[in-house]
């Protein structure tokens, strides 16, 4: 009889991995995740019939997340996991075979390499992108439970200042679903700044079968977590993903003391 063949390969010997990850040794109980943090495209894949203009936009990555990310993961001392490859791959914020899982559209924007994906291909980019990253966090809260050591999920995410035609008021946005532990002190907190307009799960609301990482990781584990959104065009640029990781550094520990 002859023996399967191995599933094809997406990703080259060559290739980064799907994640990055700091602060393996960190010791505040924060965990963070970007799962937006990078537009980089599977060589396989070409530009997926897309020009390096679509390429740059929002569509492709959360713009602005992994600076702020990374920086508050140092200044919090704090586990950080960022997604190297564009959301147009496989969107590491949805459950496996969610129909925005691989996107044929984005805002206005088609998605010529994502029009015929088959099972297998969606197979590969599951198996060689999303798991990867997502084992990553999983591992790390393992290793937390196992060592009896806290561990506050917050999930780092950034949205286009207009999207549709429509312009968003909000510098930032707090989302959670149903656990409001870290949710609501936050919120307060960043509005009580007095420089902010704060979204209360705006410009998105988390629901069972939306945002897969706080689910996943946070909900199911019952760990306290939250998801936050900043405005793409203050945090563009290195000085504002410096403010905000600054700003947030001060605040989050403030917002989950009462835990």
């Amino acid at each position: 009889m002859t023996a399967p063949l191995p599933p094809a390969r997406l990703l080259g010997d060559d290739e980064p991995e799907p994640f990055e990850v700091e602060g393996r040794a960190g010791a505040s109980p924060f965990v963070l995740t970007c799962d937006h943090a990078g537009r980089r495209l599977p060589r396989a894949l070409g530009s997926l019939g897309l020009s390096p203009e679509e390429l740059q936009r929002h569509i492709a990555w959360d713009i602005g997340a992994r600076g702020v990310a990374l920086r508050l993961g140092a200044a919090l001392d704090a586990f950080v996991a960022c997604q190297r490859y564009s959301r147009l791959v496989i969107d590491c914020n949805r459950q496996l075979g969610h129909p925005e899982s691989i996107a044929t559209s984005s805002e206005r924007t088609s998605i010529p390499g994502n029009q015929q994906v088959t099972p297998e291909q969606a197979a590969a980019r599951a198996r060689e992108i999303f798991e990867p990253y997502h084992g990553q966090i999983r591992a790390e809260l393992d290793r937390r439970r196992d060592q009896q050591r806290p561990a506050i999920l917050i999930a780092v995410h950034s949205f286009t200042p207009v999207f549709l035609a429509g312009a968003r008021p909000w510098h930032a946005g707090v989302l959670f679903n149903r656990d409001v532990r870290v949710a609501e002190p936050l919120l307060r907190l960043l509005r009580a700044e007095g420089d902010l307009v704060v979204g209360c799960n705006e410009p998105y609301a988390v629901t069972d079968t939306s945002d897969y990482s706080i689910n996943h990781h946070g909900a199911e584990r019952e760990l306290p977590h939250v998801e936050i959104e900043i405005r793409q065009d203050l945090i563009a640029e290195e000085s504002g993903q410096i403010a905000w990781a600054e700003r947030l550094a001060r605040l989050l520990p403030l917002a989950v003391a009462g835990l």
